[in-house]
């Protein structure tokens, strides 16, 4: 801990020079007594505020080394004072660049004490923040001497987007019956039907459920429960040019938690899921299954801003690695659709595209997306126009939701649960 103390004794110094002289030209004993009480004054002044300086301590702790938007920030404080003289008022100033956070106060120890204390808040941003470095201000009770404690421990907090369950929203499932991993003695021909989807270019036409079809006058196939399905590709439109809105509002950040939600959900199904974005800094992260790679797409979404590359740039660069019978997920709000010519190519390729349109009238911006959607349906890919309000759900709000207080079950369902007890406190390093 680095400390300094800063004098604001000038002007006792000039009384003191002043009754100095006036001891030396004039005996009388009242400018004695008067030298003798200022002088004592700045000593003792020092002495306390040295002996503040050398036996103040704060230490401070934390639940957690992550957390979601709307989770609560639990920090531990603990002010000890060793010396025989009471601190007075102490401040602490914190330096963490976590905003909304506020952990500044004034407070008081007294001598060979120690107090402690409890503070929180709410991460209402995603991205990466340092919770500390603290300094702490106090002086003696005279005000002689200002004493100044810098702590420079800190540590990183990552704030990751929060995951809400998607129950509008579907995913053009790529594979087909015979590819991927089927399920163990389940041939074709004895899989059993558990639902039926919208028809997409490459389904076999033996597959279609005619009767659903009619009643709803568009192609309809049917799911088998043991047909596997493709890697998902999310692709996340980051060009700055077509966001819209403004903070939490906008679609910079609808469009980041609907990413981290869809992989949340692919992932917990068993799907190997992969994210690519062309913002600040580039994300490629090629499909994979598990817990790690749910955090690699958590931690990157979280660090992700707005740059200035177009969504058709990106596509194009997906024709090599892209598997064939891939579900490709697009996330944008550029209604414009000039980035059809680069989806085009994929298509060929035996991508199957679900395209999921962030209605830019919604969010306070510019665009028409009925010529973009009747493209698309001309080419079979399924689509989805999504507002500003298909997200407003109290999980995914800072305020509305407090760590440990929401989980997502397998299929998706987001249920209370009350936080665990024993999590542990890790001290700033």
């Amino acid at each position: 801990m680095q400390t300094r103390i800063s004098s604001k004794t000038r002007l006792l110094w000039f009384l003191i020079v002043i009754l100095v002289v006036l001891t030396f030209l004039d005996d009388y004993q009242g400018w004695r007594f008067l030298l003798l009480g200022l002088g004592g004054a700045w000593g003792a002044s020092y002495l306390w505020a040295q002996s503040l300086r050398r036996n103040l301590h704060l230490q401070r702790e934390m639940r957690f080394g992550w957390a979601q938007v709307g989770d609560k920030l639990e920090e531990r404080f603990n002010l000890t004072n060793r010396s025989n003289l009471p601190g007075l008022w102490i401040e602490i100033e914190d330096h963490s660049t976590l905003p909304d956070y506020p952990v500044n106060l004034v407070t008081g120890v007294d001598g060979r004490a120690s107090i402690q204390w409890r503070t929180d808040g709410l991460c209402t941003r995603r991205g990466l923040f340092n919770l500390g470095p603290t300094t702490l201000h106090t002086s003696d009770p005279l005000g002689l001497y200002q004493v100044e404690l810098y702590d420079p421990r800190s540590v990183q907090l990552m704030v990751t987007p929060p995951i809400v369950p998607l129950p509008q929203i579907e995913v053009a499932p790529g594979g087909k019956a015979g590819e991927g991993r089927p399920k163990p003695n389940a041939p074709e021909r004895t899989v059993s039907a558990s639902g039926v989807r919208e028809y997409v270019p490459g389904d076999a036409l033996r597959w279609i459920h005619w009767r659903t079809s009619a009643r709803r006058d568009e192609y309809f196939v049917r799911q088998f429960e043991s047909t596997p399905s493709g890697d998902w590709w999310i692709i996340l439109d980051a060009d700055e040019s077509v966001q819209a809105g403004v903070g939490a509002t906008s679609t910079e950040e609808h469009a980041v938690i609907l990413a981290a939600s869809l992989a949340d959900r692919g992932l917990r199904l068993g799907r190997a899921v992969g994210l690519v974005s062309h913002g600040e800094p580039l994300i490629w992260l090629p499909p994979r299954q598990g817990d790690g790679q749910r955090w690699e797409i958590l931690r990157s979404l979280a660090l992700l801003k707005p740059a200035g590359h177009p969504l058709g740039d990106l596509l194009a660069g997906l024709r090599t690695p892209l598997g064939r019978q891939a579900s490709l997920v697009i996330i944008t709000p550029n209604a414009h659709g000039d980035w059809l010519e680069n989806l085009l190519p994929l298509l060929w390729q035996g991508a199957v595209p679900s395209v999921l349109l962030l209605d830019p009238l919604t969010f306070s911006g510019l665009g028409d997306a009925q010529p973009l959607f009747e493209q698309l349906a001309r080419w079979g890919v399924y689509r989805q126009l999504i507002t500003s309000d298909l997200l407003d759900r109290p999980e995914a709000h800072p305020g509305k939701r407090g760590h440990w207080e929401w989980r997502i079950t397998p299929t998706g369902r987001a249920v209370a649960v009350n936080p665990p007890r024993d999590a542990g406190w890790k001290t700033l390093q």
